[in-house]
């Protein structure tokens, strides 16, 4: 019997530390994944490269929150030369589409002329955020989408920001891991707690020029 991910099977999976694969875009099963580690980003303490920072405040791109999570979702799950294969089939899609229209699941888009050039989506439990996938045709795109993301999650009261895995392009931004026992401990009392993504009160280029004053002003690292 195949899986259906309802809206409410994927919540609560959520909450109870699993998230679902497919092993293709051609596969019509899905796989419940429960890493004994779980890739962390901070939202704090955020690591951003020196040129990536300076690149940001040229706003490069128009960034848009949910405008386009269709096509952010579409451009994740597109083949290329560097991933030939990809974990997002037609039901994992159709069902983060539903979960996006519910208002669970967000995305962030960059645009260049008109053109979307870059994103990343997730989906939000209450304080916690689980990063899912993101994707690049213009420099830097998906980068400053993670920026954008991360400025958004602070100035919502977010704090944890999910990763499921680790990667190699998410070693530049400070990836870190913890044990599941760990993970789970801070999640179930997390998603319990309410953060708001959606904050009306700033543009995009005033969070994150407010993300980035919180970063300058907060002691430093010992």
């Amino acid at each position: 019997m195949q899986l259906v991910l309802t809206t409410e099977l994927l919540l609560e999976a959520y909450r109870q530390g699993l998230f679902p694969m497919a092993y293709g875009a051609g596969s019509p099963y899905v796989h419940w994944m429960c890493p004994e580690k779980r890739g962390q980003l901070s939202i704090t303490h955020l690591h951003i490269p020196r040129r990536l920072k300076s690149t940001v405040f040229k706003h490069p791109y128009e960034v848009t929150i949910n405008k386009d999570f269709r096509g952010v979702i579409n451009g994740c799950a597109e083949k290329r030369e560097t991933r030939p294969e990809t974990w997002i089939n037609d039901q994992i899609m159709q069902a983060y589409i539903g979960l996006h229209d519910d208002g669970h699941a967000h995305s962030v888009e960059c645009w260049k002329d008109g053109v979307l050039v870059g994103g990343i989506y997730g989906l939000a439990i209450g304080k916690a955020f689980f990063g899912e996938s993101m994707f690049s045709k213009a420099r830097d795109a998906s980068k400053i989408a993670l920026v954008h993301l991360t400025a958004r999650l602070w100035h919502g009261g977010f704090t944890i920001f999910d990763t499921q895995f680790v990667n190699d392009h998410l070693k530049q931004f400070g990836i870190y891991e913890i044990p599941h026992k760990d993970y789970m401990k801070v999640l179930r009392p997390t998603v319990k707690l309410h953060a708001d993504f959606l904050q009306p009160s700033a543009t995009e280029a005033e969070l994150v020029h407010d993300y980035f004053e919180m970063r300058n002003s907060r002691p430093l690292l010992s």
